[in-house]
């Protein structure tokens, strides 16, 4: 990941053995959850100063919001801005361990089932690699392009409506008739809806020509509405894999209350996508803490990463988790998901 301007009230001017400082601080804070003291940092062995030296420059961090010291006898903690700081400075794009990268591939290797599973499993898949919760986004409708139309007789006036979409998504709707059809028509009238719709884009779907016969262009008409009717009603779709992960990381937030709140949001799917496509505008792959717009994201950080389609953005895959996270595994375990989805869509 390229490092990013910190935000215009940040001072970047740290200079290297604070800077060193507060990346020994969050790595020691990710990993054991306990505050950290100077002697911990000194004992380290990193930095070839004393305990004193350390502690002097924890408290200048500390009075530049970079740290805080939660009890008075405690050691520091990292603040959002400390992880800002971090994130920007201290991780470049890196790779998952040989074991996870394999199982990512693997995944997707095997993965046949159709667009909404798939998403659904690729978001169990990144919840496990990641050990977050994670969000997958489904791709937009409106870069969607029709690959093929059928039309398949369920009764005499009844005929499901079959659009497979150039994203993997296959959109499906019934036309009820007023007048009984046979096998002969309904594959006449998919012929034509096919040859007039393949390539069309999906949200824009042009009026049919007719056909010559009235009963075949009235059924034309009748499932072309269907389409158009699923296509104007289909939403971005949502899937969360992991969720209870939030729950076991209780701890990691400032009230189980807190915790509770998020799993509740995630609920919301028109919220959840909003946000991480928000986030893309922005120009963010990560968001900390008090970074984020919603209340109930303010003790939490959100790594995002796009997928592309034939080349073009389609969807988003993310994960969330309290700000006391492994961020570099969390952004490798989103690029290497995000690229194998777009890959395996293409």
């Amino acid at each position: 990941m390229q490092p990013r301007d910190l935000p215009p009230d940040a001072d970047d001017g740290l200079d290297a053995r604070k800077a060193a400082i507060l990346k020994a601080v969050v790595e020691e804070y990710v990993e054991t959850a306990q505050p950290v003291g100077s002697q911990t940092i000194a004992r380290a062995g990193m930095l070839d100063v004393s305990s004193a030296t350390v502690r002097n420059e924890m408290t200048v961090l500390e009075r530049e919001g970079y740290l805080v010291q939660p009890h008075t006898s405690a050691g520091r903690v990292p603040t959002d801005r400390g992880y800002r700081f971090f994130v920007d400075h201290f991780i470049e794009q890196g790779a998952l361990p040989v074991s996870q990268r394999r199982a990512v591939s693997d995944f997707f290797a095997s993965a046949h089932a159709a667009l909404e599973d798939l998403l659904n499993e690729t978001s169990q898949l990144l919840a496990h690699v990641s050990r977050h919760a994670a969000v997958v986004v489904g791709p937009q409708a409106d870069t969607a392009h029709v690959r093929s139309v059928q039309l398949v007789l369920l009764q005499p006036r009844v005929v499901l409506v079959v659009c497979v979409l150039s994203n993997g998504s296959v959109e499906k709707n019934v036309a009820h008739l007023e007048e009984d059809v046979d096998e002969a028509q309904v594959a006449a009238a998919s012929e034509a809806l096919e040859r007039q719709l393949r390539g069309a884009a999906w949200t824009t779907l042009p009026e049919p020509g007719p056909a010559g016969d009235p009963q075949i262009d009235a059924l034309v008409g009748l499932a072309h509405g269907a389409l158009q009717q699923r296509a104007a009603g289909d939403p971005e779709p949502l899937f969360v894999g992991g969720a209870s992960r939030l729950a076991a990381e209780q701890s990691a937030f400032p009230t189980a209350e807190r915790a509770a709140r998020l799993l509740e949001m995630l609920e919301h799917q028109v919220v959840v996508v909003s946000l991480v496509r928000e986030l893309l505008d922005r120009g963010l792959a990560v968001s900390i803490g008090s970074e984020n717009t919603i209340d109930e994201l303010r003790d939490c950080s959100i790594v995002v990463a796009p997928y592309e389609v034939d080349g073009r953005p389609a969807g988003v895959v993310g994960v969330l988790g309290p700000t006391r996270m492994d961020y570099r595994h969390a952004l490798a375990a989103v690029a290497a998901v995000s690229q194998q989805l777009g890959r395996h869509l293409s």
